[in-house]
């Protein structure tokens, strides 16, 4: 599997050109599956945040879904369970990419985990997945225990499909919780090589390559918290 990690999507050409490399083809030829299960474990989000990401009905914002692909359905995980990997498997395969939103990285990795998604995503090489900040933090090995809103006494460790953990949003306006302080905080709990990530800012893993790919502001971490 390919991967873009994004912090807050694809908000810009850096970020899209690298997505349309990972794909090999135009987005307009390619088959997208939104997956929004995130959110529902976010105690900030709601139907209504739902319900916009899918739309791509943000003001003033073009979300996963509204970058121009020749198809885009949704993959709610939680239902998964219910209907048999028979009937869902299918779709994953045939899909081109996945567009994985944002919310919380604990939920996300459980209902991966749950579908039995997580384990058929390492026999598809040419499939890409985006995320969106816990999107993209479900992939990394530990999240960090501040990043953690569902079960806040629980493990705050993830997928780890990859080496490197991901402090998204980085000095985001008006939020106090992720400013270069935070994230130098952030960084010295976490036991590996850690990113601190802007909006403008993702990684791209591919064949095991990892590469920022960036118009905007990062930082690079060792796992004693000091910048490499």
């Amino acid at each position: 599997m390919k991967m873009l990690l994004t912090s807050g999507g694809v908000t810009n050409p850096t970020i899209r050109d690298r997505l349309v490399a990972l794909l090999g083809k135009p987005i307009v030829e390619s088959d997208a599956l939104f997956v929004p299960t995130a959110q529902w474990g976010q105690p900030a989000c709601s139907p209504e945040t739902v319900w916009r990401s899918t739309a791509d009905a943000w003001p003033g914002q073009s979300g996963l879904c509204g970058l121009g692909w020749r198809s885009v359905g949704v993959l709610e995980l939680t239902a998964l369970p219910s209907i048999g990997a028979e009937r869902w498997q299918p779709w994953v395969r045939a899909a081109d990419v996945l567009l994985v939103d944002g919310g919380e990285a604990i939920y996300l990795t459980h209902w991966l985990r749950e579908t039995g998604l997580a384990d058929l995503l390492t026999t598809l090489p040419n499939l890409v997945w985006v995320g969106v900040s816990a999107g993209s933090m479900a992939l990394t090995p530990r999240i960090g225990r501040q990043f953690t809103d569902w079960q806040p006494d629980g493990s705050d460790e993830t997928l780890g499909l990859v080496d490197f953990s991901i402090f998204p949003h980085l000095n985001y306006p008006g939020w106090s919780a992720n400013t270069t302080e935070s994230a130098h905080r952030w960084a010295a709990t976490i036991p590996g090589p850690a990113y601190a990530l802007d909006d403008q800012s993702a990684v791209s893993v591919t064949d095991g390559v990892v590469e920022v790919v960036s118009e905007g502001q990062w930082e690079l971490f060792n796992p004693h918290g000091r910048r490499r």
